[in-house]
């Protein structure tokens, strides 16, 4: 009996201490059996598949959701942004959440470097890339795998690639690059560099490294994207022959609509670079095909884009900015294509037309639209700079030369001339009025699609309402500032004499309490509302306002002789500064010479004639002219630094050395003697004979300082910026350097 009682006792008992050591050989710093095979199992299906599903849904999802600009060159992987992740952020940290838990409580599981690199995928993701990058890393460096160590070493790439550091990427590239990958690592590691090159600027390289990578990519959306990409890397590197093969594979890999239609697009676009004249026949073909499909309803302006590409291409400048121009008008109100469109445009005026006022309103509209992130947008701003100041001195040289004439008029054809130019502005106003009410109508009496609030684009640009009209807008904000410069934002900004201005409002403006103030220019109060009143107060008004329209023209013509001098010195900057901008900005030795020749004619004592010789004389040679500019430079200015840029040729005049010395210590004692005007005048006289000797610049040096004694801080500092252009390779540099910084502190300290 005592046995039978105690056996379930002693059954329990056995049980508790077996769980127990079974339990204790699972400790994750166990090696054996048992513990491994349970850690693998639980690091295997309650952390590392769960974390890996939900990194592989998030790129499932970004990938989803991306926005790709078709007006660019499409990246090979997708950039990490954390933007564009904030919707699966939660996933993300969920992920590394379940990947944690591998090193925290399984730490002889065969999962550990798979887990961290989950973890570092997910927070590359993120945009981590400081931690991503430590975690890559530590795989790579305490790693068991070799192929995990490989993966990591991918990650590790990706992440540099996206920080910006090029070199630790290719150092870790080059590594990877003599190991034995396996198939997905090899695959990961060749889209990686190649996105590293494309990131680069380098897309032979990397179109070359996409090509061998296609043999182990099924296919599907994602390949035909790579296809796509590979297309648009061989048209930067003009050859378009291998474009059109990398365009057909993407309509042979199961591609998207949209993949399929640019493919199409891109295609005929470098067809039109092969000459291929079979394939060039069939484009209208495609063409009216596309554009007859209802699919492509939205997408009509990217059609018409690419005929204007065509014809651009094919040297008809006006038919390709009347296709743009169908483009911008089927945009609607997807203006995603609409700033390349502006960009083209404006790049036909600037570099086939030559028209830099009509480059620059299409310059500015592309600006406006444009991302910031764009790869063009620094350049265009750079342009739209350069543009601005040429507009900027062609309104001047045109307006101060209007009001110059208008000054030498007599008073009796000055009335009548601005009487002429106030009929002309209230024509206008009054046609714009009316163009105004016709867009009204349309909108309110449904003859038009137009609804309030939308961007008129259905509209020919001409109809549109000019605050939807970039080009319109661009062009009254230039309008406006020739004609009023800055304006405070007040009423009656127009007037002269606001006084006066505010009395003929108040004509029929109502009054405290409602009721019109008519009594203070009607006479007869019993008669408040006959139509010769009205007649009357209205006659008032337009002669008041003509009036004082045409005094504040006057105030603007320069009749004082002070006022004639000022206009005149901005004229002659201004052709200087316009010249300057033909030669160096656009390239235009003609205009540039024409230019530079009207400055010398209207204004031959100009302080920067030395200089504008110089330059004609650059400008003629870069024609192959023959010119006399040379001659009269170093005939006229023999001791100004533009007469050395010339050749500094040695003549027969030239000292020997041993005379070049004595020369240069003379006028060095007359420093030292504290007679720098002489010194000044010696050392300007001898460095024409100088020029060619070991003591050149140095004694142009001297000269430098001695400019710095004798004359104001502006020369000095133009003297000090000469040195540098003409003496790059002198051992006297960096003292002049500092010596121009210090000059530069000194200037502004006195602002």
């Amino acid at each position: 009996m005592f046995r039978y009682r105690h056996t379930p006792f002693l059954l329990f008992l056995t049980v508790l201490v077996a769980l127990t050591g079974g339990l204790l050989s699972c400790s994750q710093y166990s090696t054996g059996t048992v513990s491994k095979g349970y850690h693998n199992l639980t690091a295997h299906y309650n952390a590392y598949v769960i974390a890996r599903d939900e990194i592989n849904e998030a790129e499932r999802v970004l990938f989803k959701n991306r926005q790709e600009n078709y007006n660019q060159l499409l990246p090979i992987l997708l950039p990490v942004d954390s933007n564009a992740t904030a919707p699966v952020k939660q996933e993300l940290e969920d992920a590394i959440k379940k990947a944690s838990l591998i090193p925290e409580r399984h730490q002889n599981s065969n999962w550990l470097d798979d887990a961290y690199n989950l973890i570092g995928r997910a927070r590359l993701l993120k945009q981590d890339l400081p931690n991503a990058i430590e975690v890559f890393k530590y795989v790579n460096t305490k790693g068991t795998n070799e192929n995990d160590k490989h993966t990591a070493l991918v990650g590790l790439m990706r992440a540099y690639v996206e920080g910006g550091d090029y070199t630790n990427a290719l150092n870790v590239a080059e590594y990877l690059r003599t190991q034995p990958l396996n198939n997905g690592n090899t695959r990961d590691f060749y889209l990686t560099k190649a996105y590293l090159h494309q990131r680069a600027g380098e897309y032979a390289t990397a179109v070359g490294i996409l090509e061998a990578t296609f043999p182990s990519l099924k296919k599907g959306e994602k390949t035909a994207r790579l296809h796509l990409i590979a297309g648009q890397l061989y048209d930067l590197i003009e050859q378009p022959a291998k474009a059109v093969e990398q365009y057909q594979q993407v309509l042979r890999s199961r591609p998207t609509y949209d993949q399929s239609f640019y493919a199409n697009l891109y295609a005929i676009q470098s067809n039109g670079l092969t000459g291929d004249q079979k394939r060039m026949a069939q484009s209208s073909e495609t063409f009216d095909r596309l554009l007859n499909d209802r699919k492509n309803e939205d997408l009509k302006d990217k059609i018409y884009f690419t005929m204007g590409l065509l014809e651009a291409r094919s040297g008809h400048i006006d038919q390709a900015i009347k296709r743009y121009s169908q483009s911008i008008q089927a945009a609607g109100s997807n203006t995603t294509q609409v700033p390349y469109t502006y960009l083209e445009i404006g790049k036909l005026y600037f570099e086939k037309k030559t028209d830099y006022l009509n480059a620059k309103v299409y310059y500015d509209s592309a600006l406006a639209l444009l991302p910031k992130q764009s790869p063009d947008y620094a350049t265009l701003l750079s342009r739209k700079t350069t543009l601005d100041e040429f507009v900027q001195y062609k309104t001047t040289i045109r307006t101060d030369d209007s009001l110059l004439a208008l000054a030498k008029l007599d008073p009796a054809a000055l009335d009548q001339l601005l009487d002429k130019v106030i009929d002309q502005r209230e024509k206008e106003d009054k046609e714009r009025a009316a163009l105004a009410q016709q867009i009204i109508d349309k909108a309110t009496n449904g003859n038009s699609t137009v609804v309030p609030g939308a961007t008129n684009s259905n509209l020919a640009p001409g109809e549109r309402w000019v605050l939807y009209n970039p080009i319109a807008l661009s062009q009254g904000k230039q309008e406006f500032g020739v004609k009023w410069s800055n304006r405070p934002l007040e009423d009656n900004w127009r007037r002269t004499n606001k006084e006066e201005s505010a009395a003929i409002a108040g004509v029929n403006s109502p009054v405290q309490g409602g009721s019109p103030s008519v009594q203070a220019i009607n006479p007869n109060p019993t008669l408040p509302n006959s139509q010769a009143a009205q007649a009357t107060d209205a006659t008032m008004a337009l002669a008041t306002g003509r009036k004082s329209q045409k005094e504040g023209m006057k105030l603007k013509i320069p009749f004082a002789p002070g006022a004639q001098v000022a206009a005149n010195q901005r004229i002659e900057s201004a052709l200087y500064k316009l010249g300057k901008l033909y030669k160096f900005q656009f390239n235009q030795p003609v205009d540039a010479i024409q230019t530079f020749e009207q400055l010398l004619s209207r204004y031959p004592s100009t302080i920067q004639k030395p200089e504008v010789y110089y330059l004609l004389y650059l400008s003629n040679e870069q024609l192959s002219r023959e010119s006399s500019w040379k001659d009269k430079l170093l005939a006229e200015y023999p001791n100004t630094s533009y007469a050395r840029l010339t050749g500094k040729v040695v003549n027969q005049t030239t000292d020997s050395e041993a005379q070049a010395q004595k020369t240069y210590t003379e006028i060095y004692e007359l420093y030292k003697a504290n007679n720098p005007t002489e010194a000044l005048a010696r050392a300007e006289n001898a460095l024409g004979r100088l020029a060619g000797s070991q003591l050149e610049d140095k004694l142009a040096l001297l000269r430098v300082i001695l400019i710095g004694r004798v004359k104001p801080i502006d020369a000095y500092r133009q003297a000090l910026a000469e040195y540098v252009r003409d003496y790059p390779g002198s051992q006297l540099l960096p003292n002049v350097k500092e010596m121009q910084a210090a000059a530069e502190q000194t200037a502004a300290n006195r602002k």
